[in-house]
C-alpha cells in the first residue's frame, strides 16, 4: 500500500517511541502515542491511518491497535467510515465551539487555582514561550503552533491534577486538527506570541488572577477568529 508522506512521516515518528511500545503495552498506550501524534501535528485532518502500519511502527498485535483506534474515535480524534477504514477527523464550527467551553472551564481555574503553581511549574510555561519565540525566530511557523500547544499544557499543569491534564490532551489533539483549518498558519499564531509572553510575565510576578482573567480573554478572542475563518471556508 502506498502512503501519503504526512501519514508515512507519522508513522515513522512512531516507529521511534516503539521502545516505549511493547506487545504487553496496553491500547490505552498505544492511542496515548497516535493522539500524540495529531497533537504535534504529523497527523492531519482527514488522513487514513492503516492498521497494518501501525501494528508494524508499534509492534503490536492488529487487535490492540483496533482497540486504540476505537478509544480515539470515541474521543472524537478519529472517525470510522464503514468500508472505508479510520481517519483523522476533520473538525466543523461546532467543534469549535464545544472544544473552546471546555478550555475555558478549564484553563483559567487551572491558573487561578491550581495546587502546582510552583516554580518549576511556571517554568514550564516560560520554556513553552522561548520555545514559540525561538521557532518564530527562523520562520518555523510549524513549530510555533507546536510551542503554542506545550503552552495551553503547561498551563493546564499548573493544576497539579493528572484528570484535567489527561482531559487536555484530548482537547489539544482535537484543537490541533481545528488549527489545520486556518489557511494562513502565521498570521494565526504570530500575535498569540506576545499573549503567551505576558501571560507567563504575569505568572512570574505571582499575579494569578490577572493572568487567569488574561487567559480567559484570550480563548475568547482565539474562539471568535476561528469561527470567523470556518465561516470563510
Amino acid at each position: 500500500m502506498h502512503l501519503a508522506d504526512p501519514v508515512s512521516d507519522a508513522l515513522a515518528s512512531l516507529g521511534r517511541t516503539r521502545h516505549f511500545v511493547n506487545r504487553s503495552t496496553t491500547a490505552e498506550r498505544v492511542a496515548d502515542v497516535v493522539r500524540e501524534e495529531v497533537t504535534e501535528g504529523r497527523l492531519r485532518p482527514g488522513a487514513r491511518l492503516p492498521e497494518q502500519g501501525l501494528c508494524t511502527a508499534l509492534g503490536v498485535s492488529r487487535n490492540t491497535v483496533r482497540e486504540a483506534l476505537s478509544q480515539l474515535v470515541a474521543e472524537r480524534v478519529l472517525v470510522r467510515e464503514p468500508n472505508r477504514g479510520v481517519f483523522v477527523a476533520v473538525p466543523g464550527p461546532a467543534d469549535v465551539r464545544d472544544v473552546y467551553r471546555a478550555r475555558k472551564l478549564i484553563e483559567p481555574a487551572a491558573v487561578r487555582h491550581g495546587e502546582a503553581f510552583t516554580p518549576t511549574g511556571v517554568a514550564m510555561v516560560r520554556s513553552a514561550v522561548n520555545e514559540g519565540l525561538a521557532a518564530a525566530a527562523v520562520g518555523e511557523w510549524g513549530g510555533v503552533a507546536t510551542a503554542n500547544q506545550h503552552f495551553h499544557k503547561a498551563l493546564v499543569a499548573l493544576s497539579g491534577s493528572p484528570r484535567l491534564e489527561q482531559q487536555m490532551a484530548l482537547l489539544l489533539a482535537e484543537m490541533r486538527l481545528v488549527f489545520h483549518r486556518m489557511p494562513e498558519v502565521r498570521s494565526f499564531h504570530e500575535p498569540y506570541l506576545g499573549r503567551n509572553d505576558r501571560i507567563c510575565a504575569m505568572l512570574e510576578a505571582g499575579e494569578r488572577e490577572t493572568a487567569a482573567a488574561e487567559v480567559a480573554e484570550y480563548l475568547d478572542a482565539a474562539q471568535a477568529q476561528l469561527l470567523a475563518a470556518y465561516a470563510q471556508l
